[in-house]
């Protein structure tokens, strides 16, 4: 199989890459006022944090983009898109859910909420913990899921190329988590598979 190859992972410079990225992102989508608001708010937020992407310099902005323009290939909803670009902010950064539901409304915060991790250190190993967050995606409405099979699709380029450790581990995981997100996209649901498909190495 080809490698899926992304701009994310390409060699060069990380600033001129994340711009290039961006630019592409916003031709395409920046004459919505939301989604723009959107995805400003999320980068300023995980910026703030200094986060980026595990195994690259680049910004972790890169990845909620991947996600939305995932989520925007397949039926959608404005709401879907925005919440795409805020999945890891409530879960990552400082900003409280009700900050999402005063600035995006309550759709957007919604679907951000059921992307959030309910499972906290307490709660065990992580085997304790991902168990208790399949039980709380597997609520989840059908929007939801369709974004989260996005985002397994984009960490699954990324975890499988530069860490095989935790591939394997990401991979179990994942696949498990496949079985409760039938009800989001098809396509993407296929798309998740094939990626999870990927050999250990």
């Amino acid at each position: 199989m080809k490698p899926d190859r992304t701009a994310r992972d390409l060699p060069g410079d990380a600033a001129m890459e994340t711009a290039r990225i961006e630019r592409a992102f916003l031709d395409r989508f920046g004459g919505s006022h939301a989604v723009n608001a959107a995805y400003t708010f999320a980068r300023d937020a995980h910026a703030r944090q200094g986060q980026k992407r595990k195994y690259s310099d680049m910004p972790y902005i890169v990845h909620p983009i991947a996600v939305a323009e995932l989520v925007a290939g397949v039926p959608h909803t404005p709401e879907m898109v925005c919440a795409a670009l805020l999945h890891d902010v409530v879960e990552d950064t400082d900003i409280d859910l009700s900050v999402i539901r005063e600035t995006f409304g309550p759709k957007v915060a919604e679907l951000v909420d059921w992307l959030t991790d309910v499972s906290r250190p307490q709660h065990g190993n992580r085997k304790a913990r991902k168990a208790l967050d399949l039980v709380h995606t597997a609520k989840a409405p059908p929007e939801a899921k369709t974004i989260k099979l996005a985002d397994i699709i984009d960490n699954s380029r990324t975890i499988s190329r530069h860490d095989p450790a935790f591939w394997r581990v990401y991979r179990a995981e994942n696949l498990a988590l496949l079985d409760v997100l039938a009800e989001g996209d098809p396509q993407l649901r296929q798309k998740a598979r094939v990626a999870l498909a990927r050999p250990e190495t």
